[in-house]
């Protein structure tokens, strides 16, 4: 509980502070944290600079889940019962600063997540949307269109993670749980984003491949490198329809460990789900499926999406493969979604909707297993930055080996999520 108070009190004198340094609140080039980011991808480029100094925003999130779910399974290895009550409350701190006139800095620190309830930073990055620092009108057009990015940042993998939730920054996720294979991770890199006015867009981009960041030598070397790139297509064709298509590729040689489907350290949503009755401490990523890729990996992600009017269509088609790092062959994983969403009220503030998510993979022991998930939610902006949500989820695990935990496992039940974000 003083840890806690300590936590409240520190950020209280941090919002204080920068309020009196910057009332305004809007930077160019900037995602809203609240519901106007809804349906924001990659952040369109603003046409007329705001810039007349350094200017700092200081913003956050606050998530709580009420978790009424039940699990079962074969009964061959037992499974640690669990009830109904609340989860770990999630807090985040976000520090954007405008520096120049079309460069930024964000810095996210996760104050309270699952895994951490310690505070502890998940990354930031270098934004740079002009290169007047140069010299004025340096490559004027190009930059016109193009963004840079620098940093120990999120990957711009796949769209997937631009609708998840992230910590406790979980508006733009129209349900509770992200999915069954959760591909995100954050890794020292650059990305170059390019976005043409008739809609279409393309990123070329390197990282390390490093979740956890080493000089220390395996096999003689410091690691490898992580290749990405994404191809798409994204237009307001109608005033009440839009049209969104993207392909993106995360490919890798040799690294030490890769953390693509593993590096959410915030964890998952689902507490506590399919452990063992003699686990001994919790699972963070209870309810995800990790294919235990580490290395030489190659994912594509096709994401559409089509809103028409109120109704939205998101869907995800993932195709892996790779190979843990004692592994001489390369296993496959394939991941398929598909969320149908209706918005309405005066402001959209009120939505249902449902996402079907299913995995098959096959597992190092040879073993190809069927993981399905169906989501039902519910949710009510009750401002643009409060967000009541409600979810009934269901989780089946298919054709895992005779013994096995998950043999017949199933999870099912009620989630409630109160969010705020700023």
């Amino acid at each position: 509980m003083k840890t806690i108070l300590k936590k409240s009190i520190l950020l209280g004198i941090i919002l204080i502070g920068f309020s009196f340094y910057a009332q305004n609140r809007h930077l160019d080039n900037f995602k809203p944290q609240d519901q106007d980011g809804i349906g924001v991808f990659e952040v369109q480029k603003d046409t007329v600079s705001t810039f007349d100094g350094v200017k700092v925003r200081v913003g956050g999130a606050s998530t709580l889940q009420f978790q009424a779910l039940d699990n079962e399974n074969s009964g061959a290895v037992p499974l640690g019962k669990i009830g109904s009550n609340f989860n770990l409350a999630t807090a985040n701190l976000d520090l954007d600063v405008a520096l120049y006139d079309g460069v930024r800095m964000h810095l996210r620190t996760y104050l309270s997540s699952r895994h951490h309830p310690e505070p502890y930073v998940k990354g930031g990055y270098f934004q740079i949307d002009k290169l007047d620092f140069i010299s004025e009108g340096f490559l004027e057009d190009f930059m016109s269109h193009a963004t840079i990015k620098i940093g120990h940042m999120e990957n711009n993998y796949g769209d997937a993670h631009f609708r998840r939730s992230d910590n406790a920054q979980t508006l733009f996720n129209p349900f509770v749980g992200n999915l069954i294979m959760d591909s995100f991770t954050t890794e020292v890199g650059a990305e170059l984003l390019y976005q043409c006015d008739s809609g279409f867009l393309g990123m070329v981009g390197f990282s390390n491949g490093k979740l956890n960041q080493s000089v220390k030598e395996s096999n003689g070397t410091t690691g490898g490198a992580a290749f990405l790139a994404k191809v798409g297509y994204d237009k307001q064709i109608a005033d009440d329809f839009r049209f969104r298509l993207t392909g993106s590729l995360y490919n890798t040689g040799y690294a030490p460990s890769v953390y693509l489907y593993t590096a959410d350290r915030a964890g998952s949503r689902y507490y506590s789900v399919m452990l063992p009755a003699t686990a001994t401490s919790d699972n963070f990523r209870s309810g995800r499926f990790d294919p235990g890729f580490k290395n030489k990996i190659t994912a594509i992600m096709i994401n559409p999406f089509i809103k028409y009017g109120g109704l939205e269509m998101f869907g995800t088609v993932e195709l892996t493969s790779g190979r843990s790092l004692t592994e001489a062959d390369r296993r496959k994983a394939t991941q398929y979604a598909g969320e149908l969403i209706y918005r309405f009220g005066n402001s959209e503030n009120f939505y249902l909707g449902g996402r079907y998510n299913t995995v098959s993979a096959e597992l190092a022991s040879g073993d190809d297993i069927n993981i399905d998930r169906f989501q039902l939610g519910a949710g009510w902006f009750m401002t643009k930055n409060v967000l009541m949500k409600a979810e009934y989820v269901v989780q089946k695990y298919k054709d895992y080996p005779t013994g096995d935990l998950l043999e017949d496992g199933k999870f099912n039940g009620l989630m409630l999520e109160a969010a705020i974000s700023f």
